[in-house]
């Protein structure tokens, strides 16, 4: 077959892949080389080499795997990156005044994106296998492959200063997968870093998280620390946290870029009643149960029950709402040190000094965590 005809076909085929995406849901697409740039790889590599990754060991694990798609399976060529909108119908930053309820961030409100995401896309990439021959692989997020680079060398968006990709159609708000194939398609351009001298993303961050403009340290973030972090949160950062149980929407919330982006459509992605702001005192009287119950089928699920109940007692603790004090009395009985030494913190912040040195007398005693026993230090 002539290469004009090979060209025409592929340009066909790519404009069927095009609007079978956007009917299935995707909000965009884009089509680029199954490679990273050179930049990437040393940033990754900056990254680890500064210690950035906290708790995440499997990002190092995996680092030799994430250096390029190919590392991850050899016969990869092309990189189809799909984005879709998850964008909030409200400001995110107006959830922080609500002191007294728990601040659960806009991706984890609905049905896990992952299963939403990989459902749609192993969809599409059998179609694709179908109509082409191709051999096809999906990811979404769970696999070591970098998928934002591969974004904006899709011309999906580009990575902003806070290092997620900004969208100029839907701001921050995408969720990305990526169909890898041993096929080629023709290329979509690059995109380029419109942040320019715009630093609302950084200036925004409450735990300094960005220590410059497109690098994160993950150990200051609090996306990282009520979601990854197993340990007992710093005490630097506890104040800071607010409200916030799982995960935090600053830094993208803030992007000028968000003037153009619109709610999302997809359903299964709607924010649930249950995950919307709910009290402090209702999720403080969850047991492991309640909390499986509750956040069924929610990215919530994965901070665990110990760790989720760690982040509500510090939001418990930063409430002011005296009123709480009977709710996160029990918690100092829990078994686990996890959560009976952020109760202690919590209750710290919330009883007067007499009455807290009246409880620290009943149990310093008995307390057999030494990192327990520093919180009632």
């Amino acid at each position: 077959m002539p290469k004009s005809a090979v060209s025409k076909d592929k340009s066909k085929l790519k404009a069927w892949l095009i609007a079978d995406a956007k009917a299935a849901g995707f909000a965009d697409i884009g089509i680029t080389k199954a490679t990273h740039s050179a930049q990437t790889t040393d940033g990754l590599a900056q990254f680890l080499d500064d210690d950035f990754e906290g708790d995440m060991a499997w990002l190092r694990d995996t680092a030799d795997r994430r250096q390029q798609p190919h590392a991850m399976w050899g016969d990869a060529r092309t990189a189809i990156v799909l984005g879709m909108n998850y964008g909030p119908d409200h400001d995110p930053m107006g959830n922080l005044d609500a002191r007294d309820k728990g601040n659960i961030s806009v991706y984890a409100r609905g049905r896990d994106y992952h299963e939403v995401i990989k459902g749609k896309l192993k969809q599409l990439a059998g179609r694709l296998a179908v109509k082409s021959g191709w051999q096809v692989k999906v990811f979404v997020d769970t696999a070591p492959l970098m998928e934002k680079p591969l974004g904006q060398s899709a011309g999906i968006g580009w990575q902003g200063k806070h290092t997620n990709l900004v969208s100029r159609t839907h701001g921050s708000w995408l969720f990305l997968g990526t169909i890898l194939t041993d096929g080629e398609l023709p290329y979509d351009e690059a995109q380029s870093d419109h942040c320019g001298s715009c630093r609302d993303c950084l200036d925004i961050c409450p735990t300094d998280a960005f220590p410059a403009p497109y690098r994160l340290d993950a150990r200051r973030c609090i996306s990282y620390l009520t979601i990854e972090h197993k340990g007992q949160i710093p005490k630097d950062f506890r104040t800071a946290i607010g409200n916030r149980i799982f995960g935090c929407d600053d830094c993208l919330a803030v992007c000028p870029w968000n003037k153009y982006a619109k709610a999302a459509s997809e359903a299964k992605l709607a924010a649930r009643m249950e995950t919307t702001l709910p009290e402090l005192a209702a999720l403080l009287a969850l047991d492991e149960a309640g909390f499986r119950a509750q956040f069924a089928s929610t990215p919530v699920r994965r901070a665990g029950y110990e760790r989720f109940l760690r982040n509500v007692l510090v939001a418990a603790g930063n409430s002011a709402d005296m009123g709480l004090v009977d709710v996160i009395m029990p918690h100092l009985d829990h078994a686990s040190g996890l959560v009976r030494g952020m109760a202690v913190w919590a209750l710290g912040q919330l009883m007067d000094d007499a009455d807290f040195m009246a409880m620290k007398a009943r149990y310093i005693g008995v307390e057999t965590d030494a990192d327990v026993a520093a919180e009632w230090g």
